[in-house]
């Protein structure tokens, strides 16, 4: 009888050991190609944060007449009052609200209609259509900037004096026009990446479901706005979700206009507020506190647009 028993349980414990030896082979691939990804996220991501939320809860201050090293000293929640009881900050706030209102649906829904109008087969010549497009995105922000404050300063612009010419006097630098000029700039340096975007996403779309909906009598506005737009969901929300990050991180655009006109202050957007606060004031503290408040914006945001796609899609 212990012959009998033996044997089954010797040729059932070979197959349960190469299991294990795969489970364990798996498990080593998995962590040597998950490695990179989480050494960035810490060195990238965490250190800083971390870093933030600690120096949030210090001020530094300079013992006896300013010699000596700095000493910190812990102040609580003192900076974050000091952020939120700043007018300047939550103008920054409301400078990104307005620039988001302005940005966000021209450039999502504007790609949109240029990745459907490539990928309906009006337009010739695709390939050259998206290089000029995504030609823009290729020239780092700073230069892009650059070049249209050149084109919105007066005195040496030549737009501007073309419109003057015409009787047709615009400040492109005004209260009223500075914000819609930053939404100008971005748009011209970020709308054609995501029109690609789309592009690749409408190339997925299955071939026979946009030709059952021509057989059904659906035109090419139709097919496109019924049927192509409601397949690529999901890149719509992921353009929409790092732009959205994108116009919380304002600050190129502002920093550089700030150099042409007075409109533009040291701390016109959250960002700049920082800048400002760490390398002109000094203060870290507050800065790390209003780095930490922006960062909690974002993340809620974040979490909000996306819980928002889920529903609808539900």
């Amino acid at each position: 009888m212990v012959s009998v028993t033996s044997a089954p349980e010797v040729r059932g414990s070979a197959p349960r050991a190469a299991g294990r030896r795969r489970g364990r082979g798996t498990a080593l691939a998995c962590g040597v190609l998950m490695a990179p990804f989480f050494l960035l996220l810490i060195g990238v991501f965490l250190v800083p944060v971390s870093t933030a939320v600690y120096l949030s809860f210090f001020a530094s201050d300079q013992p006896g007449l300013g010699f000596g090293p700095e000493n910190l000293t812990f102040v609580g929640l003192r900076s974050y009052l000091a952020v939120f009881a700043d007018p300047t900050f939550l103008g920054g706030l409301g400078v990104v609200l307005v620039f988001a209102v302005g940005y966000l649906p021209v450039l999502v829904l504007g790609a949109l209609a240029l990745a459907l109008l490539l990928d309906s087969g009006v337009v010739r010549s695709r390939a050259f259509a998206q290089l000029g497009l995504f030609l823009p995105h290729a020239v780092p922000g700073i230069i892009a900037a650059l070049i249209w404050l050149y084109l919105y300063t007066p005195g040496i612009s030549p737009v501007v004096e073309l419109l003057g010419r015409a009787e047709i006097h615009v400040d492109f630098l005004g209260v009223q026009t500075v914000i819609p000029a930053m939404v100008n700039i971005a748009l011209w340096t970020n709308l054609g990446y995501n029109v690609v975007v789309f592009y690749a996403a409408l190339q997925a779309v299955p071939r026979e479901v946009v030709e059952a909906s021509v057989v059904d009598g659906a035109g090419p506005v139709r097919t496109a706005v019924r049927i192509k737009a409601p397949l690529i969901r999901s890149s719509v929300v992921l353009v929409l979700l790092f732009s959205l990050i994108f116009t919380l991180q304002l600050f190129t655009e502002p920093m550089l206009l700030s150099q042409s006109t007075p409109v533009v202050n040291a701390r016109f957007s959250p960002s700049m507020y920082i800048f400002d606060a760490a390398f002109t004031r000094r203060n870290y503290g507050l800065a790390a506190a209003a780095s930490v408040v922006l960062l909690g914006c974002t993340i809620a945001l974040s979490y909000a647009v996306t819980r928002w796609s889920n529903r609808e899609v539900r």
